[in-house]
């Protein structure tokens, strides 16, 4: 039987207006989404019947964040000020989230990339609470009932992993759930989507972790992970009780490993609402900043050459962004993927050698490249002198591969080299900007996967953009949930890579920054949900239904904008209404 503890009320355009509270006394503290904490005031105290339960001083959310901000300052390192914001969380939405945002440069590495890395691998010793949803083959036959009695129903954004690669640290079994929060906490910063309107979920179908299965504190199934047939059988059964549940809701798988992100990707693509993000939206964040590098060259995309070092899901979702990117600019499919190259640990792939199906559209043949004559001339410095690359892109996870020789070998090719090294953490980074740029002449175009200090060069500190999946997901998310967009297309990423670079200020473009700041995040998010909400509006998949056709004073682009700009939650405390 469901119970509802509370309830939201929404406004005409779905912006949260208020909180009908049923709850009373002491239940009322334990709902993180309605817990004003101190900030109760003395009428909602006594109508609540929460007198006793608090001190008697009432204290505004703006004293809450200074006494909140006060705690981080004094905590120790980055893992702390991970726990106790997401402790804040548990206690108190609102207030973790105001906290955020009151500085979400600062935090944004905090509670995402890098932190959250560290996260995932101490998430058993660190574990302070239930977040979100562990499935596992204990629970999985029942994953209907389970989602039909989670607290909230009103979902419009779950974010799922099955655990398996995460943020180049690899297997993390039940660890990987801190991800699956991040990037929900970024959908609310960046787009505005109500937390309780977000649904982390851990597909926990075991772990090849040996220091995990031999953990005695490890708190996922103590099981080698499920394989083939079992493995998809179990990702069906999720998929069928979500849909069930929330049919109309956006489904990010995240963290899923090579060849299976891509399976799982294409395989529900139809069935349900449904995107990975460390595909599409790590190739629409690198097509951003590469169509940002080519307004500092005032060059063209199709008169590059691109070398992507890192065959795994980011790297070949970035060449299928690319790809598309040039075909839409005039080369044909196959022109296309001639001028991009993708490279793993044995160097260019190739087609002459066994290959996981995810690798084979952009392998090359091996008798087109005449400088290959052996297996010891297949490296990295060699594809970049012999194909004339101009724009690097690593996303390998070896930190330091972008070498003083390489780097200087792409500088032969072009005026202005692109050289982007991605990989998070911070520690796995290809390249560190500030030898980039030393080894460039201060000519190279750098942007990051994970933040880094400005560079200061000939006497002048150069902002290092981060290439954030922050400045993309969360938009995408809120575009297709206002336009009610009943699938996911590849021109989604295409409009939100566009919305990202046309954001960059004429003034970071002439100093050669390829990416927004990280305090801009909603405005790009805006900016980017509205391009891709426009583009499924055009393409025709939005919903008869959708919320926007509701208004009739306005034709349809301008009642999504409107819906747009209205819907995004603010965190502020609600009144009870």
């Amino acid at each position: 039987m469901e119970i509802n503890h509370y309830e939201f009320r929404y406004g005409e355009f779905g912006e949260t207006i208020g909180v009908h509270i049923n709850l009373r006394g002491f239940d009322v503290l334990r709902f993180n989404n309605i817990c004003k904490g101190t900030a109760f005031t003395i009428e909602e105290r006594r109508k609540l019947k929460l007198s006793g339960f608090l001190p008697p001083r009432v204290k505004s959310l703006e004293d809450q964040i200074k006494s909140s901000l006060k705690i981080l300052d004094e905590k120790r390192n980055d893992i702390e000020k991970f726990i106790y914001i997401r402790s804040l969380y548990d206690r108190n939405v609102v207030l973790a989230h105001a906290v955020i945002a009151s500085n979400v440069t600062k935090f944004l590495p905090i509670i995402y990339t890098p932190t959250v890395g560290l996260a995932c691998q101490q998430y058993s010793s660190i574990f302070r609470g239930a977040n979100g949803i562990h499935f596992y083959p204990g629970n999985i036959d029942y994953a209907e009932y389970i989602l039909r009695n989670y607290t909230d129903q009103d979902i419009r954004i779950a974010v799922v992993t099955d655990n398996q690669g995460i943020l180049g640290i690899g297997d993390q079994g039940a660890g990987g759930i801190p991800i699956c929060l991040g990037k929900l906490m970024l959908y609310t910063q960046g787009a505005g989507i109500a937390p309780w309107q977000c649904l982390p979920v851990s597909l926990d179908v075991g772990t090849d972790n040996e220091d995990l299965l031999n953990d005695p504190s490890y708190l996922g199934w103590r099981h080698k992970r499920l394989r083939g047939e079992d493995y998809y059988e179990f990702i069906e059964k999720f998929v069928d009780a979500f849909k069930r549940n929330f049919p109309k809701a956006l489904c990010q798988w995240e963290d899923f490993s090579k060849q299976t992100a891509f399976t799982v990707r294409d395989k529900y693509l139809k069935k349900l609402i449904s995107f990975n993000d460390d595909i599409q939206g790590t190739g629409s964040v690198a097509l951003a900043g590469t169509l940002a590098a080519m307004k500092v060259k005032k060059e063209k995309m199709i008169d590059q050459v691109y070398l992507i070092h890192g065959a795994g899901a980011g790297g070949i979702g970035i060449a299928e962004q690319i790809m598309t990117e040039l075909m839409v600019q005039g080369l044909s499919e196959k022109d296309a993927i001639a001028k991009i190259f993708t490279l793993d640990s044995k160097g260019v792939v190739t087609s002459d050698r066994p290959l996981e199906p995810y690798k084979e559209k952009f392998a090359k043949d091996p008798q087109t490249l005449s400088w290959l004559n052996s297996p010891e001339e297949n490296t990295l410095l060699n594809v970049v002198k012999n194909e004339k690359v101009t724009v690097l892109i690593g996303t390998s996870g070896q930190p330091g591969c972008f070498t003083k020789q390489i780097v200087e070998a792409v500088g032969k090719n072009t005026d202005r080299p692109a050289i982007l090294p991605l990989s998070n953490p911070t520690n796995k980074a290809e390249a560190l900007p500030e030898d980039i740029y030393k080894w460039t002449k201060g000519k190279g175009l750098v942007a990051t996967g994970s933040p880094f200090d400005p560079v200061n060069y000939s006497g002048k500190n150069y902002r290092i953009g981060q290439m954030n999946n922050a400045f993309i997901f969360p938009g995408v998310g809120l575009g297709i949930v206002a336009s009610g967009a009943t699938e996911v297309l590849p021109i989604f990423f295409s409009a939100a890579a566009h919305a990202v670079a046309e954001f960059i200020s004429e003034k970071d473009i002439n100093d050669g920054i390829l990416c927004p700041q990280l305090d801009q995040l909603k405005e790009v998010s805006i900016e980017v949900a509205k391009k891709v909400g426009a583009q499924a509006i055009k393409a025709g998949v939005t919903q008869k239904d959708c919320a926007f056709s509701k208004f009739k004073h306005a034709n349809d682009l301008e009642r999504l904008n409107m819906l747009i700009e209205k819907m995004c939650w603010e965190p502020e405390y609600f009144n009870q209404i």
